[in-house]
């Protein structure tokens, strides 16, 4: 069977017709059924999906230029993936245009915000890569609240393989079990060409760095071919 093509240029399996993703439903969800949140009454669940509505009219009335990225980008092309915050990639310049938007941990690549309960994590274009994925990985997609541009499966590949070695480094187990299952899911799914994606991160990544993530694609891959021989072993 011959499959279309997904933004980005990678085979697309033929998916269900399905509702398009309600950013605030999906937040709301994550942030309530989380156990750790349970008796809290620091946040109020039941208002993130209007909060919601009124940051993305406030970024469509200032005229920001942003890319949904993380999880949320994640759910065009998989079901199931659960997010408690928002994932952009943004400009510096254009982030301090919403000082609505309360920013309380930043560093050369990454900002970490609020918008009333709402949290928001910013990559940030300074970071060539991020920035390389806003201009050539990302596609307008539609949700629930309105169209939102969005990281491809190209682009989503590159973010999180990006971020392995350094989770690696941090020790943050769960984040890398998160990631990699990530990109092991688009991988199978889609079948991007790893060779490019690879020559990418090439110029933004240590050698040292660049053979780690080499080494999780390979893994990766020898995983999904041993699903698939045994898949098709049952049938």
């Amino acid at each position: 069977m011959l499959y279309g093509t997904a933004e980005g240029g990678c085979a697309m399996p033929p998916v269900e017709h399905r509702r398009p993703v309600a950013i605030g439903e999906v937040i709301k969800n994550a942030v309530a059924f989380n156990p750790k949140n349970w008796g809290s009454s620091t946040v109020n669940a039941d208002s993130l999906p209007r909060t919601v509505i009124e940051l993305l009219q406030l970024l469509r009335e200032r005229e920001i230029t942003y890319v949904m990225a993380g999880g949320l980008a994640m759910l065009q092309y998989v079901q199931g993936r659960n997010t408690p915050n928002i994932d952009m990639i943004m400009a510096l310049a254009s982030l301090e245009r919403v000082p609505e938007i309360e920013v309380f941990e930043q560093n050369a690549d990454f900002a970490r915000a609020r918008f009333g309960d709402l949290q928001i994590d910013i990559l940030l274009e300074h970071n060539r890569l991020f920035d390389r994925v806003r201009r050539q990985h990302a596609v307008v997609r539609q949700f629930a609240e309105q169209d939102i541009p969005s990281a491809t499966v190209e682009g989503l590949v590159l973010l999180k393989l990006f971020a392995l070695p350094s989770l690696y480094r941090q020790g943050d187990f769960a984040r890398v079990g998160l990631y990699e299952n990530d990109v092991a899911t688009l991988m199978q799914a889609y079948q991007p060409p790893t060779p490019p994606l690879l020559d990418e991160l090439a110029r933004h990544m240590s050698e040292t760095d660049l053979t780690a993530v080499r080494d999780i694609v390979a893994d990766i891959q020898r995983r999904i071919t041993r699903f698939e021989q045994d898949l098709e072993g049952t049938t």
